[in-house]
């Protein structure tokens, strides 16, 4: 999507901008030559993530902005407030305020220690309140205020909450305050929005949490996301605020039809975000049906007949074992516990951390991550017809452990598949 030159000479405060959404945003008003503060952590190189602020304030310079690079941890207000001042001395002022700054642990209730707790509360909620709380003093004396957070619409759904509750409430502390500054500094006309993405968004974080290159190939790009909030951040704030955005829909409205453009791999599925709700079941069959498995109501909302089945889950497992190897055992290193339920409910494990691998029924002593899920959507799992990331988005099975070991296990399924 083209600049327009809106954002030239403008100031723009963006938290947690050293990589991944935060920088492209900034890169993108860069070229407009806009004032750029990044206001993040990392100083120096961290050891699984690429960028800190200073080569970010580097790649903005030389797209054509202006940067302060001040090294600020959301959850010190001290930092936040020292920042917000150099960056009023420095620039005169603060135009826009972009809250990208989170943290994030998919993990369920006693899983999550406090410490994961304070930190996504305090970096999410905490955070985006603080430093929007600062800024706001001066987005009163600009010509066009924004504050917009990257954060999703209110969705009380709860499979959203069922899996990972400590996380939803912090990122939905994010958009509650969307919800209130929005109408509490309306008279101020100082527009408060938040932009949410349609779909995953592949960043060096997400790379981290595993899952490998197809989970890659089910993404979209932070572009995405850096041109929907450049449309937002250059529309009059008198007439938009209160709006809990998605990147895709943003875009379309503006004229955008090419979305291969932001894909990792075009024409390749995509993997849908938390927190969004198709409306029908017409459209969650259509969209199901897109990572290749069979949904109960076909897109002409015919119920169609359950898939069938190619082996009970004996069946599965012992198929499994013997393909299991030690290459297998030194990609995966993790033990999956599955509680099944429905028509075969059971217990298994798979062992992919000790010897060559092993199967069987039970609960294993300390499994890295256990699934819950119906024993024939398992079976589908298995046969390759629905992918795990899918399954866990849609709600058909709910995990609990290590993220990254449970996206890891996508990686061999393929390998399975094809004897099942």
């Amino acid at each position: 999507m083209i600049n327009t030159g809106k954002l030239a000479g403008k100031t723009i405060f963006i938290t947690g901008a050293s990589r991944g959404i935060g920088k492209a945003i900034a890169l993108k008003a860069a070229k407009d030559g806009a004032n750029i503060i990044i206001a993040a952590k990392t100083a120096d190189p961290h050891p699984k993530l690429p960028g800190t602020i200073y080569t970010a304030a580097k790649e903005i310079e030389e797209a054509g902005g202006h940067c302060l690079p001040c090294i600020v941890d959301v959850r010190d207000e001290g930092q936040v407030r020292t920042a917000v001042e150099l960056a009023v001395q420095k620039f005169g002022g603060i135009d826009i305020l972009v809250n990208n700054a989170s943290a994030i642990s998919l993990t369920g209730t006693l899983e999550t220690s406090m410490k994961k707790y304070d930190l996504m509360n305090n970096v999410n909620a905490r955070g985006t309140y603080l430093v929007s709380q600062c800024c706001i003093p001066y987005l009163k004396s600009a010509e066009n205020p924004h504050i917009l957070n990257i954060s999703p619409p209110l969705n009380l759904n709860p499979v959203w909450f069922e899996n990972h509750v400590a996380y939803t409430m912090a990122k939905y502390g994010m958009s509650m305050c969307v919800l209130g500054m929005s109408n509490e500094f309306k008279k101020d006309k100082i527009a408060v929005n938040a932009i949410w993405p349609k779909t995953a968004i592949i960043t060096a974080a997400m790379e981290m949490l595993g899952g490998g290159k197809e989970v890659a190939a089910s993404c979209r790009k932070p572009e995405i996301m850096s041109d929907a909030a450049y449309v937002i951040i250059t529309r009059d704030s008198k007439n938009y605020t209160g709006n809990f955005a998605i990147d895709e829909e943003v875009l379309k409205e503006v004229g955008v039809t090419d979305f291969d453009q932001y894909a990792v791999q075009p024409g390749h599925s995509l993997l849908p975000d938390f927190f969004l709700d198709e409306i029908s079941p017409k459209k969650i069959a259509k969209h199901l049906e897109q990572f290749g498995n069979t949904p109960r109501f076909s897109p002409d909302g015919k119920v169609n007949q359950e898939p069938q089945e190619l082996g009970k889950v004996g069946r599965v497992f012992e198929t499994v074992e013997a393909m299991l190897n030690e290459e297998i055992v030194q990609q995966m290193k993790a033990v999956y516990s599955f509680n099944l339920k429905g028509e075969e409910e059971s217990e298994w494990y798979l062992d992919l951390k000790n010897n060559t691998g092993s199967v069987g029924k039970g609960v294993p002593e300390s499994p890295d991550v256990t699934f819950t899920m119906d024993s024939k959507d398992f079976i589908t799992m298995f046969q390759g017809k629905l992918k795990p990331t899918a399954a866990f988005m849609s709600g058909k099975l709910r995990l609990k452990g290590d993220m990254g070991k449970a996206m890891k296990l996508e990686k061999i399924l393929s390998k399975f598949s094809a004897k099942l």
